[in-house]
Formats: C-alpha cells, sequence, structure tokens
C-alpha cells in the first residue's frame, strides 16, 4: 500500500484533489467532525478542561470557534485531546485498507503533526491565493481570525512544497484536475 498525503494551504482544494484518485480517502476534516457529534469521551475530556464553551453533547462548531477565538491557547487544549483520536482513527483506516494500491490521506497538519513515514509519497496543493480567499468566504461559519489561527499552525507553506514529491495547481477544473491526478499515478507507478 502507497500512502498518498495532500498537504496545502487551507483552502487550496485538497478534498477536491482526494476525490479525484479514486481510492480509499481518510479525511481528518470529516473524521474530526464525527468525533463531536458522536465521541462522548472527548466530549467529555473537553467539557473537563473547557467547560465554559463544552457544556452539551454534541459539540457545537460555534462552541469550538468561540473557544478558539478567545484564547490561543485553547486550540492547543482541544487539540491536544482531538489528535490523539484521529491519529488511532488513521490507524484502523490503514490496517482496514492494507491491500489496497493507495490510500488518500486528507490531513491538515500531516507533516507538522509528523504523521509521515519515509515511503509516503507527498503532493503539495497549490491554488492562487485569491481563489482560496473566495472560496474560504463561501464556507459556512467562515471566520477570518480562526482561518488565521489554523493557519498559524501550519508550517510555512513554502517548507510544505519543499518536502513534497509532487505539486499539482489546482485551477478547481474537474477536468484538468483528473489529468494532473492521472499523470501522478502514472509516474509513482
Amino acid at each position: 500500500m502507497i500512502k498518498i498525503a495532500l498537504v496545502g494551504d487551507i483552502g487550496s482544494g485538497k478534498t477536491f484533489i482526494a476525490n479525484m484518485f479514486n481510492y480509499p480517502i481518510f479525511s481528518a476534516d470529516n473524521e474530526v467532525a464525527k468525533i463531536y457529534n458522536k465521541d462522548r469521551k472527548c466530549y467529555k475530556k473537553l467539557n473537563k478542561i473547557l467547560p465554559k464553551f463544552f457544556y452539551k453533547f454534541p459539540i457545537e462548531k460555534k462552541r469550538l470557534i468561540e473557544a478558539i477565538i478567545q484564547d490561543k491557547q485553547n486550540l492547543n487544549k482541544i487539540a491536544q485531546i482531538v489528535h490523539p483520536i484521529i491519529k488511532q482513527k488513521m490507524k484502523i483506516f490503514l490496517k482496514k485498507n492494507r491491500k489496497k494500491k493507495f490510500v488518500i490521506l486528507d490531513i491538515p497538519l500531516y507533516l507538522e503533526n509528523k504523521l509521515n513515514s519515509k515511503n509516503d509519497i507527498i503532493i503539495y496543493v497549490q491554488s492562487k491565493k485569491s481563489e482560496v480567499n473566495r472560496r474560504l468566504k463561501k464556507r459556512k461559519n467562515y471566520n477570518k481570525t480562526l482561518v488565521n489561527k489554523f493557519k498559524n499552525l501550519q508550517y510555512p507553506l513554502n517548507l510544505k512544497k519543499k518536502k513534497s514529491h509532487f505539486i499539482i495547481n489546482n485551477d478547481f477544473n474537474l477536468k484538468n484536475t483528473k489529468i494532473k491526478v492521472n499523470n501522478i499515478l502514472e509516474r509513482i507507478v
């Protein structure tokens, strides 16, 4: 099994690209959403450290945003609880898909959390800054302060790019992107 990890800026289209591969995808964002909606153990831990924000289950996105915006350290506290759960879910995903030719890892902090191993293929997703900003502003619950706090957790984009084996210039065009993805798959195999 070859692990293909997608890295890039927030809103660069990593998920859009991931879906082009037609292989099993581990999406950390989707898993986090499931945790907030279904994982009572996680809720209890968050309630214990930040009861002002997490006082009812399921965890509301609005409360997460409030906690993160109010104090920079809250994001780190939340991450210390959520990231180990995500790592465990990723291990289960990899075990389940170990006989697949490829798996796609759509994990925003893949490099930052040192989830990469030597044989992983890393693809940097690059998009025009203006397009990224336009797309981010369309998102439900868009909050510029929150986006900036998340960006501060990430490595500089030039470092992510440098650590990558391939770069996809994402123009958000389905046909163009599919061709780029197929070209990369051909080069990997």
